[in-house]
């Protein structure tokens, strides 16, 4: 079992980090979050009031933050954490960012001799509470091989994508699929009900047809079609619409720098950029479905 230092604990790193407490391993957290703390202290956490105190004699540190800018902060810099890990400390960020961000903290991680592995992943808020997710890493063999008894913790499926930056690049393509996909099977079942069928059977007769795909399988858009997913509970919690479109400008971003043609990635990254305009931002990006319905629901 490892002492871990855990940092950042929202819809994702909150579950994330109670299975590495379930799992045995010595785990202190720390986020902005009072709640979030507290909640994971009750489950046999330790605390810290910064993320540096938190990672004071960690084997093995482990971000989930929102964003670049974030992860850059907590790790960069005079006072970011590699400034004052002692050399071979094992540092996980499971963040999605862009590919050259994640290059950047690799790299000052390596000149400090820390192993540095960007691990984002699938499978969302549903997979993170069940520890099945899917980890997507990029970075040397070695760091990897250390990383996937610590992995196994919190998912499944544990991908060895490439050098640094390759598990983001892996990631924001998945994630740019996923928008499409969630987008065209909100569009197929409104166009359906619109024409009298229920949005149940319609479901079904897709999800057993060549329209089949992982939005219809476990993640249905329309609401009152499937139990436990966001769209049956008004599209509270999950994958929020403003990480989706976080998601999307990276992708976006990458295909401009790669000269790469994303049309259907655009659309989907046009559309969603237009349903967070419409104030909804902070719902689960399945309420996409929303837009297609002249009744709002």
């Amino acid at each position: 079992m490892a002492k871990i230092a855990f940092i950042g604990l929202g819809n994702m790193g909150g579950p994330m980090a109670s299975n590495l407490v379930k799992a045995g391993h010595d785990v202190t957290v720390f986020d902005l979050s009072e709640a979030a703390i507290k909640s994971l202290e009750a489950e046999g956490a330790q605390s810290a009031g910064t993320a540096k105190a938190a990672a004071e004699g960690a084997e093995c540190v482990i971000t989930m933050l929102p964003a670049g800018q974030h992860v850059e902060s907590v790790y960069l810099g005079e006072d970011g954490l590699l400034a004052h890990l002692p050399e071979g400390t094992l540092v996980i960020d499971s963040s999605t960012i862009a590919p050259e961000t994640a290059r950047a903290v690799a790299e000052a991680a390596r000149a400090r001799n820390i192993p540095f592995l960007d691990a984002p992943v699938s499978g969302g808020v549903g997979g993170a509470k069940a520890g099945i997710l899917t980890f997507i890493c990029g970075g040397a063999e070695e760091a990897f091989n250390q990383a996937k008894p610590i992995l196994e913790a919190m998912g499944k499926n544990i991908f060895h994508a490439g050098d640094h930056g390759s598990g983001q690049v892996a990631k924001i393509c998945n994630n740019m699929m996923l928008a499409i996909l969630m987008a065209g099977t909100s569009e197929a079942l409104a166009l359906g009900v619109k024409n009298g069928l229920d949005p149940a059977v319609l479901s079904e007769i897709m999800k057993q047809s060549s329209g089949g795909n992982w939005a219809l399988n476990v993640y249905n858009p329309w609401p009152g079609v499937m139990d436990g997913v966001p769209a049956s509970r008004d599209y509270e919690g999950g994958f929020l619409v403003k990480l989706m479109n976080k998601d999307l400008g990276l992708a976006f971003d990458n295909a401009v720098k790669n000269h790469a043609p994303i049309p259907m990635g655009a659309l989907a990254r046009n559309l969603f950029e237009l349903h967070a305009g419409q104030g909804n931002s902070d719902l689960d990006f399945s309420s996409i479905q929303r837009f297609y319905r002249s009744d709002g629901k």
